[in-house]
């Protein structure tokens, strides 16, 4: 079985010269796609072909790049594949129209048809189901009105579980729920579900109540009614006509007023009506008519269908040698009509002097060489698109083109092979002598010649190849018999230059050609075109009416125009001139036929005549009892086909029985008669395709007359007119001729200022007032009336009148309404209430006032209002966005009053979850911490309020359950995250979610990143590196240079707190005395900041004491991984590792930040020990005292062995104030071999606290402070997931992030009033022996 008919050429090849057709063509094209958002998708598209092709993908007309694209790829067999769909409001990558090219070299290139890729919009409800009681046996509908791209997706539940669809519960195809036929099984939440296109959303529950019917009568009426739809030819359609009411009512279909049978059709639910398997005799008008004991209703609609192009005939294969003039033929159906395009090796045809679209068939005129390759077919219309292809082969001269020729070849082409098959080898005719152009016109010239001196035989032929001057592309003509030396050559253009030669053919083949003749053809003189539009209406036995409109190509101006007409069966053609575009053909005889021409003339004389037009004058014309009716077609885009007539339906007064009459496509008026005088008649018209007949126009109404009237001259002068002048307007009234036997159509009225031919109205004969608008005030109007019928216009009767001057003030404005106020009812609705002080009290509208409602958004930026209108005192404006501020105002409108905007009235919808994601996530790995990732994003796109939190969720299971993955709680301010400890050399993947006070937000697509290889880098805290291999002498030496380093620093401090203790005078301590008893409420100005000691901290490797800056840095932007508050709250790791090796893990990766929590083994510094601050009373001072049982050297510091007192104090302050707590990477180890100094208190100390400074700034460190708000307020142990060190298997206690608060005004005040008395002189003494205590227990660490 062979799939290319032209294949069939291959048995009648000659010689190996002549090449073969290769098989070339589409297998599998793409075709329109819906897809969904970061889901898949596939554009199908395969060759079949003797040789490999290569397939590359268009889209939008421009070809895709798809070399270092991850996303899209095209596959083996040239499909397209689309791994992750992108889309977003404005960003649209993947949607658009997508073309497969596939070219084979030194062949050619054919493209497949166009299919479109729609991406499914983000879920979103415009209207909910709602709840209803339903009788038993009565029907309803649930509507779900959504985005239209995802009505495919709609499907609904019932209690939560799936509706299972039938004939009596079925789905519309809007997605509306239909339930009939209730019964108590039906009962229960309904609700709308998307699925399918992204995560599933539902919509609110709607309660559904059955109850038992009453009995009592309820009037009919429709819950649902047939739309105007559109389809495609061979799909299936589902027209709704849903009706309730009490006796239930019996549903019938009509179509094209006949009963409708099954077979094909399929009622639902007792009233809709499913069509399937369209074909076009299904188009047309559908009624479906209800009725019971009661009543009936009645609903009308229109089903228009579409067919996609279908070939009627493609494109063939086609040999052909150079020179000669090719057709591809191609023919092709559907409706709308389809637009045929021609493209060659992938590109457009463009239509020139030697390619012409002729119909919808491809002319190829003066083929040369580089003509070859594969042509293309395409149609395309409103229901789809379709192509076919076609090779051609151009030969040598000496190849014989295979037998039997093709039909594509034009009779020019044809006659051309005539002589082209070469005998033996001869002697071949010499150039023909003497060629000239015997005959030059505008559009041909006509070629002459003599024989050759040599022709070398006697059944000589010749052949003509003509060109365009300096275009080498040459077409041929050749002469039809033996001997002929003229030819004719047509179809040139005007005033235009070419170039011929003539070759002689014998039996041996062509011979020499001619010298070039260059010949210009004659300048067309400029005549006008035809008058288009030509219509012919018979008015009355006697009368035709002609009308055309101005020719296209008038070429000047047109001078007059000349009517031929002609009776038939006469011989000759009777004219008349007019200068107008219509004229009233009299005095023809009755039921007799005409043909009638027109033909324009300018200066240069007659133009091209119009086409005959022919029309049969009416038998007889009885007024009394025949109607004429005429119209207008529909418009041009509402035609849907060709219009091939139209029907007239008309009926007595109200009667409901009709009767109708059709005439042809072309005739635009139909006399109907043998109707009944003095009778008023209905008339409505529709036009009829090959579809069916379309709606119908509105009824109208017309009279016959009571007797016949003569209508052989022209109506009398009406017997009286009387006008009525106003300020704006004229009232004319008038009374008719008093000769009455004479027919008036109608009356046409002329006025104007100082004379009546400025305008004209026309009106019905049995209009007896007419009012004229839209006059000056205080104008001299001259009116004229004039009776007129089917010969012309009576004798007019002439009236004048002046307007009346404008002496009506401008009205007033209303007064603005009041007590605007906005009453928020969600998060996307508010209600918007006002007074109205022009109203009576109780505020009871009473004329035809109304309110308009503008609202926007309270940006000052934003400029542009929304408004409603509304005629009550209330208006609920919906579809808001949440979380926003909206400015309302109101203005009322009475006629042509209205009022100034009322104040504004303001409203913050409320908050609700966010609806998307965290976007632009990205996760980068921190410089010189391999183990230490950093998360950034941005908030959502639609956040619906205040973002509060976010929660960052990461696993190197892509696929594991939520439940399973790591999580890290951020507070909603910050926008990155570091992550740390996590292993070397493994794949994470993150997502993120956000959280408002309504929820949570959905997560974000996951991010996947791959930490590096490497081993950590150990730091310390010092400038210098250590080694892990130092010895104890080192440690020792640094110890004791810390020791020295910090005495000295102390005495300094001592020194000089002494000093400034006794430079406090007399006037100080009283005025300090004076504020101590203020109640706690102190306000200081100047250096009183001076008074507060400076806090110390204590270096555990320098023993020196620092002054601390606890000004966090004002614009955090990182947070760290939360630390546990105490020391149980620590995994312990493995207790067997070295002692030495512990101790130098315990300095990798620390970092103690002011106000950041992390892990002291994180970060690459010494651990420093922080002793927590705060002022509350009372008051006291932690100082730490080492106990000499160090072993080798090593210092280990347990938080849980402070002693009861600070621990009690810590408690009771980490209930109102979190107290963050740099723990070391050691402080995990549960060791027994080494002994922890011992934090005591003494409530009574001057000092406030010792606190851990700031590390300075390097370049690789970020700082953040965190907020005392703890990110997760939960109760009871947390079952959150946080990062073990380097592993994700084990699960940790979660690790808060706690900064201690600055202190309240109260607080404040407090400190510095303790500052104030603590410095006394007397005081001094008790200080310094604490200090001496220190610098003993300091001392006692340099002798260990």
């Amino acid at each position: 079985m062979m799939r290319n008919p032209v294949l069939i050429l291959s048995s009648f090849f000659i010689g190996s010269a002549v090449r073969n057709f290769s098989p070339f063509q589409f297998s599998m094209e793409p075709s329109d796609t819906l897809a969904v958002r970061g889901a898949p998708t596939l554009l199908n598209c395969s060759i079949h072909s003797e040789f490999p092709a290569k397939i590359e993908w268009k889209k939008d007309g421009s070809f895709l790049s798809l070399a270092s694209d991850d996303r899209r790829q095209v596959l083996a067999d040239g499909s397209l594949l689309i791994s992750s769909v992108v889309h977003s409001k404005h960003n649209k990558p993947d949607e658009g129209v997508y073309q497969c090219v596939a070219t084979i070299d030194n062949l050619g290139t054919i493209i497949s048809r166009t299919a479109r890729l729609s991406v499914a919009g983000i879920p979103r409800y415009l209207s909910q189901p709602e709840a209803a009681s339903v009788r038993a046996g009565d029907s309803h509908v649930l509507n779900c009105e959504v985005n239209p791209d995802l009505v495919s997706f709609i499907r609904w539940e019932q209690n939560k579980e799936p509706v299972e669809l039938d004939q009596r519960v079925f789905t519309l195809p809007s997605g509306a729920l239909v339930i009939s036929n209730a019964t108590e099984a039906d009962a229960g939440l309904y609700r709308c579900v998307i699925d399918n296109a992204g995560p599933t959303k539902t919509s609110e529950e709607a309660e559904i109540q059955i109850l038992p019917e009453s009995g009592e009568e309820r009037t009919l009426e429709f819950l649902m009614e047939p739309q105007h739809v559109s389809k495609v030819v061979g799909e299936s359609v589902l027209l709704p006509c849903v009706v309730t009411g009490y006796p239930t009512a019996y549903v019938t279909w009509t179509h094209k007023d006949q009963l409708i049978d099954k077979g094909r059709f399929e009622v639902l639910g007792g009233g809709s009506l499913r069509i399937f398997n369209l074909t076009e005799e299904d188009a047309g008008s559908y009624s479906c008519m209800a009725d019971n004991v009661n009543g009936s209703i009645e609903a009308q609609t229109v089903l228009a269908l579409k067919a996609s192009p279908q070939f009627l005939k493609k494109p063939a294969n086609i040999y052909a040698h150079e020179a000669t003039d090719i057709t591809f033929e191609c023919e092709v159906t559907g409706s709308p009509a389809p637009t045929i395009k021609w493209v060659k090796n992938g590109d457009a045809v463009i239509p020139s002097d030697y390619f012409k679209i002729i119909e919808q068939n491809l002319l190829v005129l003066g083929l040369v060489k580089s003509d070859e390759g594969f042509y293309q077919c395409l149609a395309e219309n409103d229901a789809g698109n379709v192509q076919s292809s076609a090779q051609l082969i151009i030969l040598d001269q000496d190849v014989t083109i295979p037998s039997p020729p093709p039909t594509s070849l034009t009779r020019a082409t044809t006659d051309r092979l005539m002589p082209g098959s070469r005998g033996s080898a001869g002697p071949t005719p010499s150039a023909p002598r003497d060629v000239v152009a015997s005959l030059v016109s505008t559009r041909f010239i006509k070629l002459t010649w003599r024989l050759p001196a040599e022709p070398h035989g006697d059944d000589v032929t010749y052949s003509v190849y003509y060109s365009l001057e300096g275009n080498n592309r040459e077409r041929i003509v050749n002469t039809s018999r033996p001997g002929e030396m003229q030819v004719t050559i047509q179809n040139l253009m005007p005033d235009t230059k070419y170039s011929f030669r003539v070759v002689a053919h014998n039996r041996n083949g062509p011979g020499e050609s001619s010298a070039p003749l260059r010949v210009a053809t004659q300048p067309e003189v400029q005549v006008p075109g035809p008058a288009p539009n030509l219509q012919a209406v018979v008015t009355s036995p006697s009368t035709v009416s002609l009308s055309w409109d101005m020719p296209l190509t008038g070429n000047g101006e047109i001078q007059n125009y000349k009517i031929y007409y002609m009776e038939k069966g006469m011989d000759s053609e009777q004219d008349l001139d007019v200068s107008t575009l219509s004229y009233t053909m009299t005095g023809l005889k009755k039921f007799t036929e005409y043909s009638f021409r027109v033909v324009a003339y300018n200066k240069h004389g007659p133009g091209v005549s119009t086409e005959d037009i022919s029309v049969r004058s009416y038998r007889f014309m009885n007024e009394s009892l025949s109607i004429m009716v005429r119209w207008q077609p529909p418009p041009a885009d509402a035609q849907n086909g060709e219009i091939i007539g139209y029907k007239i339906r008309y009926r007595k007064g109200t009667r409901k029985s009709e009767a109708a009459e059709i005439t042809s496509g072309s005739q635009l008026y139909q006399l109907i008669d043998g109707l009944q005088r003095g009778t008023e008649y209905m008339l409505r018209v529709s036009a009829i395709t090959v579809n069916g007949t379309g709606p119908a126009t509105d009824w109208t109404t017309a009279e016959t007359f009571e007797s016949d009237l003569d209508e052989t001259t022209v109506p009398a002068v009406p017997s009286s007119l009387h006008v009525r002048p106003l300020v704006n307007s004229i009232v004319v009234s008038w009374t008719p001729p008093e000769n009455q036997d004479i027919v008036v159509r109608g009356y046409t009225i002329g006025y104007g200022i100082g004379s009546p031919h400025a305008q004209t109205i026309k009106v019905d004969y049995k209009q007896r007032y007419y009012t004229i608008e839209n006059l000056n005030p205080s104008s001299h109007y001259v009116i004229t009336l004039k009776a007129f019928n089917n010969v012309g216009e009576g004798i007019p009767v002439y009236e004048s009148a002046i307007t009346r001057p404008q002496s009506v003030p401008d009205p007033l404005p209303m007064l603005p309404p009041v007590g605007v106020q906005a009453s928020v009812l969600s998060h996307d609705t508010i209600k918007v209430t006002w007074a109205d002080n022009s109203l009576p009290k109780n505020q009871k509208i009473t004329d035809a006032r109304y309110y308009t409602v503008r609202w926007k958004t309270n940006i000052p930026a934003n400029t542009k209002f929304k408004v409603a209108n509304t005629t009550t005192l209330t208006h609920t404006v919906t579809g808001l966005k949440p979380n926003t501020l909206y400015e309302f105002s109101v203005m009322v409108t009475k006629g042509r009053r209205t009022s100034t905007w009322s104040m504004t009235a303001h409203g913050t919808t409320f908050e609700t979850i966010p609806s998307s994601a965290p976007k632009d996530v990205t996760v980068v790995s921190k410089e010189g911490r391999p183990r230490t990732i950093i998360v950034n994003w941005q908030p959502p796109s639609e956040a619906n309020g205040k973002i509060t939190g976010y929660i960052i969720y990461y696993s190197t299971d892509v696929n594991a359950e939520v439940h399973d993955w790591v999580i890290e709680p951020v507070v909603g301010n910050r926008l990155t995250h570091q992550i740390q400890e996590l292993t070397l050399d493994t794949t994470y993947y993150f997502k993120i979610q956000a959280r408002n006070s309504k929820g949570m937000g959905p997560m974000s697509d996951a991010v996947q990143f791959r930490t590096p290889k490497g081993k950590p880098i150990f730091h310390v805290s010092g400038k210098t590196d250590m080694s892990m291999s130092g010895t104890g002498d080192n440690h020792i030496l640094v110890i004791v240079i810390i020791v020295s380093v910090g005495a000295f620093t102390i005495i300094l401090v001592v020194v000089g707190a002494f000093l400034c203790t006794r430079r406090t005078t007399t006037q100080q301590k009283k005025k300090r005395a004076a504020c101590k008893s203020a109640n706690g409420s102190h306000k200081y100005k100047g250096n009183s900041k001076d008074l507060k000691p400076p806090d110390l901290w204590i270096h555990h490797e320098r023993l020196e004491l620092k002054p601390i800056d606890k000004s966090p840095e004002p614009n955090p932007v990182m947070t760290d991984t939360p630390i546990p508050r105490t020391s149980q709250d620590i995994t312990p790791v493995d207790g067997s590792m070295d002692p030495m090796l512990q101790r130098r893990n315990s300095y990798h990766g620390h970092e103690s930040e002011d106000s950041m929590s992390t892990l002291a083994g994180r970060r690459g510094m010494r651990p420093k020990m922080m002793m927590p601050f705060d002022a509350q009373l009372p008051q006291p001072v932690i100082s730490a005292h080492p106990i000499h049982s160090l072993d080798n050297h090593h210092h280990h510091y347990h938080l849980g062995s402070l002693a009861s007192p600070t621990r009690s104090y810590l408690h009771h302050q980490s209930s109102t104030r979190s107290i963050a707590t740099p723990i070391s990477h050691l402080d995990r180890a549960e060791s027994t071999a080494f002994t922890t100094p011992i934090a005591h208190v003494r409530p009574t100390h001057p000092l406030k606290s010792f606190a851990v400074p700031a590390i300075p700034a390097y370049p690789m460190y970020d700082s953040a402070a965190l907020p005392s708000t703890p990110l997760l307020s939960q109760t009871g142990p947390h079952s959150v997931k946080t990062a073990s060190i380097g592993t994700l298997g084990r699960t940790r206690t979660p690790m808060p992030v706690i900064v201690p608060s600055a202190p309240d005004v109260s607080e404040s005040s407090r400190l510095h009033e303790d500052a104030g008395s603590n410095y006394e002189t007397d005081e001094l003494t008790e200080e310094m022996a604490h200090l001496e205590g220190l610098m003993k227990d300091l001392n006692a660490i340099t002798t260990a």
